[in-house]
């Protein structure tokens, strides 16, 4: 594992704290603009991202870097099928994604240091793997964390002009069966005023949480969701503002309307953080955002009328209304965390609703326009073992998984690095978290030499890593 000098000289010397520090005060989109061409950075590609994180781990062996030559007790039971990528097959239970793959490209040797899910977790959410100080899995959210990759976003976006935050994240937290908290999802040490926005809206089931298709047990058996609906839309508070924040629940299916007048009436009373709230909820463009239930059917149906695909949905709205960052933890404690009966669980609850929304996704911007300057990622946190184990399932596996990209410029059909003949390490092309963070930050136009500072005044450099090569050539 590395030490704190994993993160490219993350903390700052004081000579070059000052010079680059312009960067770190909070920049406009009009700043940006001057400081690209003055940092060096080159002008966004990308107007916004998309992060679909399949918390717990996806197999990469069984979707996307599939091993037919290898062992049945590595290769698995799927079956392979050709896409319009010549000489790329993946997974038989992505058939829309499989004619789409001119489109997207696929990154088969990312790497963490980790095969536990909370450290590896901290390392890939916040592109860095190294721990600071104080670092414990049992306390997350705490401060002694590095912040997320939302949360810097935050930062250094923070002087835009817009509504909305910079970074949202949908629909819960990730947290394992014990209900505790991922690390590396919130501000860390960069300090919680910078919390990127929660939106914790997925329904409650005794099952876990996040945008699971359909409940399901890991055994097979079929179990009855405890809400009638697919989200609950309680009140979306803004991340600043700590015990300012605006308290209490207003229906944003309706009643925001009819209440608008009272709302604005009552942001004369108010702070500043207040005020920003009111503004945000009486927006008819960010209402319409959250309103993804009473979305056109024929609309639900292609992304898939369940958690997977309306989460997606409310994504792509959110990206339209002008959020430069949404992060989609894309299952229910951990969905792909897939010990036991791996391949059932994959053929019947995940992969298809995954194939539907994300295809429905892929297909959506592109037909709005939003695809050129939308960066969509999909990836777990890690991948999972080479070898079956005795459950039918595969286990954790930090040294290599596999990352899809697509929009914001990325050149379809591009396979970058390799993994060995059985999926057990990277050949080639080996990326690190640093460089995953990397690729959002440059993609969203963050200077290169940004900084961000933590709780206690000390400067680190944003920027930790390169951006990955071959995405755009």
């Amino acid at each position: 594992m590395r030490g704190t000098e994993g993160h490219m000289n993350s903390t700052l010397s004081r000579r070059a704290a000052i010079q680059a520090g312009a960067i770190g005060l909070g920049l406009s989109t009009t700043h940006l603009a001057g400081l690209r061409a003055l940092t060096g950075a080159p002008e966004a590609k990308a107007k916004s991202v998309i992060f679909i994180f399949l918390t717990g781990g996806l197999s990469h062996h069984d979707t996307f870097d599939m091993k037919p030559e290898a062992p049945v007790e590595i290769r698995g039971e799927f079956g392979r099928i050709s896409t319009k990528t010549p000489g790329l097959q993946v997974c038989e239970h992505l058939p829309m994604l499989a004619q789409r793959s001119d489109r997207y490209a696929l990154l088969r040797s990312m790497q963490v240091e980790s095969s536990t899910h909370a450290q590896a977790c901290h390392m890939l959410l916040t592109g860095r793997l190294d721990f600071p100080a104080g670092f414990s899995i049992d306390k997350a959210p705490d401060l002694n964390e590095w912040p997320s990759i939302p949360a810097v976003v935050t930062y250094a976006l923070r002087n835009q002009r817009g509504k909305l935050p910079p970074a949202v994240i949908l629909p819960e937290p990730s947290v394992n069966l014990a209900d505790q908290v991922r690390p590396g999802q919130y501000a860390g040490r960069l300090g919680e005023r910078w919390d990127a926005w929660h939106i914790d809206i997925a329904a409650k089931c005794r099952l876990g949480n996040g945008a699971c298709p359909e409940c399901f047990r890991f055994d097979g058996s079929d179990f009855q969701h405890g809400s009638e609906g697919v989200f609950e839309l309680p009140m979306l508070e803004l991340p600043e503002g700590g015990e300012d924040r605006l308290r209490g629940r207003i229906d944003l299916l309706g009643e925001i309307q009819q209440q608008q007048r009272v709302l604005e009436r009552a942001g004369d009373e108010f702070d500043s953080s207040r005020r920003q709230a009111i503004s945000v909820l009486a927006d008819e463009q960010v209402t319409n955002a959250f309103n993804v239930e009473k979305a056109d059917q024929k609309l639900r149906e292609r992304y898939g009328d369940n958690k997977f695909g309306l989460s997606l949905l409310m994504a792509r709205r959110l990206v339209e209304s002008g959020v430069n960052l949404v992060q989609v933890n894309l299952g229910k404690n951990s969905s792909w965390d897939t010990h036991l009966n791996n391949f059932i669980t994959l053929k019947n609850n995940l992969l298809p609703p995954m194939d539907r929304a994300v295809s429905a996704l892929l297909d959506d911007l592109g037909e709005s326009g939003l695809l050129d300057e939308t960066l969509v990622i999909m990836t777990g946190e890690f991948g999972r073992t080479p070898k079956i184990n005795k459950r039918a399932g595969r286990d954790h596996w930090g040294p290599v998984n596999t990352v899809m990209f697509f929009g914001g410029g990325v050149q379809g059909g591009n396979i970058i690095g390799a993994s060995d003949r059985t999926g057990s390490e990277p050949t080639r092309d080996i990326q690190l978290p640093e460089n995953f963070a990397a690729t959002i930050y440059e993609a969203l136009g963050i200077p290169r030499t940004g900084i961000w500072r933590d709780v206690d005044g000390r400067p680190h450099r944003i920027y930790g890593g390169k951006v990955i090569p071959g995405l755009y050539s």
